[in-house]
Formats: structure tokens, sequence, C-alpha cells
């Protein structure tokens, strides 16, 4: 077993041409949001990863292992609901007030301009429903927002140490 004990989120600093060249494992969000698994890469080689508690794998990420090659990460399609706003019945805004009953459930949401998606809950979807929203079961890749407060999320982080948000009172 090939060990991996690093991540590079986004593939940070390689050159196209290095991650060309890398293997690729496809993982779902439930494998995604773990430290510790196992999985094949696209070589066939069996690799153990052992990353930082609290450490959450995202799509386009690279794993390097022990012995400096490259696994590029990628987001595999799994079941998952996409929620859009009714045009007959409601609004855009009514995606706002989704996303807000969702997070106060404390549920992972990938947030698009246009949609949400979470993962399957029939209890969920049927509350989604009666908000006059549009709910969908398909397979896609699922990208939910990381924390306020984690490491990198779905669009990248970036900090905010190098510049300043003047006219914001973040005391």
């Amino acid at each position: 077993m090939l060990q991996v004990a690093k991540l590079l989120a986004g593939g940070r600093g390689l050159a196209p041409v290095l991650l060309k060249r890398a293997a690729t494992v496809e993982l779902d969000w439930d494998v995604r949001q773990k430290s510790r698994f196992d999985c094949t890469d696209s070589q066939g080689r069996h690799l153990g990863v052992f990353l930082p508690r609290g450490t959450v794998v995202r799509g386009g990420d690279v794993l390097v292992a022990e012995d400096g090659s490259l696994v590029q990460v990628i987001a595999a399609p799994q079941p998952v609901l996409v929620i859009t706003h009714c045009s007959q019945h409601g609004t855009p805004f009514d995606l706002t007030r989704a996303a807000y009953h969702l997070g106060n459930r404390h549920v992972a949401i990938e947030l698009k301009p246009d949609h949400l998606k979470i993962e399957p809950d029939h209890v969920l979807a049927e509350m989604l429903r009666n908000m006059h929203l549009i709910v969908k079961e398909t397979q896609a890749a699922f990208e939910p927002e990381g924390g306020a407060y984690g490491g990198h999320g779905a669009h990248g982080g970036h900090s905010h140490a190098g510049h300043s948000h003047d006219g914001h009172d973040h005391h």
C-alpha cells in the first residue's frame, strides 16, 4: 500500500503538464470528508490516505504519495437532490430561504447561483417542495460549501491577510 500524507489544494503550484500525467482517483463526498481512507487510483495502486484530522478533500485537489507521485482527485458522481425555484409559484429568493432552513438543520449544501444541491433526504425534499421549490434527484458531483471557519472551501479559499475590507465592521 502506497501511503499519502500530503494534499495540494486545487493542485496549487503544480505545472499543468504534471497534472496531465498524474493518476486520478474518483471519490464521493462521503469519502472525501474523511481524513483517513483507502482507495485505488487509475493506475491500480492501493493508496492509504492519512491526512491531518479535519482535512476535507475536494475535486481538483492533488494527493502526494510517499514516493512523490501525484494523484488528482475527481469528485465522483453520486445521488443528489437539485433544488431550483419555481418561476410559476415563486422567485429566485426562495433558494435563499431554502439555504437558510437547510443551514439551520446543519445540512451540507452545495450553493450555485441558480440551484442548491444536497444529499438525498425524503423529509427535506418534502419540506422544500412545500416551500414551492422544484426538487429533482440526479447523479452529479457533490461539493458542499465549507464552513466559514474551515479550510479551503468548494470554491477555493483565499486569505484575507493581504487585503483590507474597508467599510466592514469585523467586531
